[in-house]
């Protein structure tokens, strides 16, 4: 047997499975902007994510009364919107990137150092942004929302190798964006 989950919002999401507009909107108000952050991250436009939360929020309500409490509602929530995201993108058939020269993982890639980049969060969100659809994806779903290759090998019907090295990937062409940046930040600081 399994311990539920002792959620801070328990009042609210009761309120919400009875179908209380108000404890609803609250609910909405809690969560969304967390939920659309995810959604721009997953569609890379805001127009789209704007679409998908409202879808989402409005599965999770019709879903209410299956949650049980053995997760936080954010978790569950978040599961919601990532798969509403999922089906979104896999109905656009995303292409996955693959270059002629296969990359191979460095062990020491982990540890490779950005040496002479500056980095902020602005300008990473750019990089990410800046992705193809297939490398944005993987990467979103490894590094930012937490699951990992098995996961997002079953969620994107793809081997977990495959989910490796988009993800390897996308992180050599963040990389590859963020010394460009600075390379063009350079130039126009010594023409001043």
């Amino acid at each position: 047997m399994t311990a539920a989950y002792q959620d801070i919002h328990r009042e609210i999401i009761e309120l919400s499975k009875e179908g209380n507009p108000r404890a609803q909107f609250q609910l909405y108000k809690l969560y969304s902007k967390a939920m659309f952050n995810i959604c721009v991250r997953m569609s890379n436009s805001r127009e789209e994510a704007e679409d998908l939360l409202q879808e989402s929020f409005t599965d999770a309500f019709m879903k209410l009364t299956s949650f049980r409490y053995e997760s936080s509602f954010g978790a569950w929530l978040k599961r919601i919107v990532i798969n509403k995201c999922i089906n979104v993108i896999n109905k656009k058939k995303v292409d996955l990137v693959f270059p002629e020269h296969p990359v191979e993982p460095d062990a020491g890639d982990e540890e490779e150092e950005y040496s002479g980049i500056e980095l902020d969060v602005q300008r990473i969100h750019h990089a990410v942004e800046k992705l193809p659809d297939g490398y944005r994806v993987i990467f979103s779903l490894y590094a930012l929302e937490g699951y990992d290759h098995g996961e997002i090998s079953q969620i994107m019907n793809i081997s977990e190798s495959t989910s490796k090295s988009q993800y390897l990937r996308a992180k050599q062409k963040i990389k590859e964006l963020l010394k460009n940046d600075h390379d063009e930040r350079q130039v126009r600081t010594i023409h001043q």
